[in-house]
């Protein structure tokens, strides 16, 4: 079965498909799209193994020519090296305007190929294949796209809307476990700053989602995306509501800085520590009882993930270093670090800046463990 999320943005409107079975279906889905029968397909070698070969065959069974781009994967790939080289690769395919570019892949490739979509000829349409539970749950929908640079993580980007998703949530079964249980980070996410009840679901079938049971898979996706689509439509460019998705992520853009964007730490490993440094800030603040970062903490390690900073392999700067790093986060306004914080699980907000000295101690304490 497939599910469809509507992104209701005017002129910018797109649906996102979820369900397995689509990256073989993506021929009949993407072929409203086309004015002429090609696509374009950037991927990395490692989705490419799995799934590019299935995704051709059903493009070309729509009479759908296709011709693919393949990146090493990783976080080092969004860069500007990367970004020069896909987007003179589409003009040596004489991709126009009128044409569609298809990324399959997880969140850098989403987040890379978006952004040369949004350059190329001042704005190609791109559709969106999302390959891993990262990727399906968050990065695809919504428009945000670009790249890092050596000042941090996603400073340079544009929002750019895809014509269309499709979330294979049958891919998700080819994932290896680091991956799928990254990805999950961003899902607890939503039930922590807007559903409660989706955050007590998301404990009760804890085993089943670790067992990737198909059916729980499509739930969490679907109820994950509705909840962005939500937000998105409501506040398209992040003048206000939107950044509330950056729950965890100011503490989680300071970490990947400090392990060098590398294997050590992957993005949403980062995310499901920052979420639980967020509460345990929100706690220590007064804002949200302490039970709420202990529940928080105790599913993590029930799905098997990390929850503080003394998890991740390697040394880390220290408490200064590393909040000296936040300071270079996007989210920063007229030099103050802009916290998503909570009042309990399922209530979230945009708060003012935190005392430094009490976001030492946080992380301090969490690197200690």
């Amino acid at each position: 079965m497939t599910t469809t999320v509507h992104v209701d943005l005017g002129a910018r409107a797109y649906d996102v498909r979820i369900g397995a079975g689509l990256i073989a279906r993506a021929g009949a889905e993407i072929a409203p799209l086309l004015r002429r029968p090609r696509v374009v397909v950037v991927s990395d070698a490692t989705v490419a193994a799995a799934h590019l070969v299935p995704l051709q065959a059903g493009l070309a069974a729509e009479g759908i020519a296709s011709e693919a781009l393949l990146l090493p994967p990783g976080e080092a790939t969004k860069c500007w090296r990367e970004l020069e080289h896909v987007t003179e690769w589409l003009l040596s395919q004489k991709v126009e305007r009128s044409d569609v570019v298809v990324a399959l892949g997880g969140g850098v490739i989403g987040d890379l190929v978006g952004f040369a979509a949004a350059i190329l000829r001042r704005g190609v349409r791109f559709v969106q294949i999302p390959t891993s539970l990262l990727a399906q749950v968050d990065s695809s929908v919504g428009g945000k796209t670009g790249i890092n640079s050596p000042a941090g993580k996603n400073l340079v980007g544009a929002f750019h809307q895809p014509a269309l998703v499709l979330a294979d949530t049958g891919a998700l079964q080819t994932l290896a476990p680091r991956d799928f249980l990254a990805g999950y980070g961003e899902v607890v996410k939503y039930g922590l700053l807007g559903d409660a009840e989706f955050f007590g679901w998301l404990e009760a079938h804890a085993g089943a989602l670790r067992g990737r049971d198909p059916a729980a898979l499509d739930h969490a996706v679907t109820r994950s995306v509705e909840m962005k689509a939500g937000i998105v439509m409501r506040d398209e460019t992040e003048q206000g509501e939107r950044a509330l998705l950056n729950l965890g992520h100011t503490f989680c853009h300071a970490l990947e800085a400090a392990t060098g964007y590398s294997q050590r730490l992957l993005h949403g490993e980062g995310v499901a520590i920052g979420c639980a440094l967020a509460f345990e800030l929100s706690a220590r603040l007064g804002l949200c009882a302490q039970e709420d970062p202990s529940r928080l903490r105790a599913h993590l390690r029930e799905m098997g993930m990390k929850a503080d900073l003394a998890e991740i392999d390697g040394a880390l700067p220290d408490a200064e270093q590393l909040f000296e790093l936040m300071g270079q986060d996007k989210k920063v306004v007229d030099g103050a670090i802009r916290f998503v914080l909570a009042r309990r699980i399922g209530e979230a907000f945009v708060g003012a800046s935190a005392p430094r000295e009490r976001v030492l101690e946080v992380l301090r304490d969490s690197a200690r463990g």
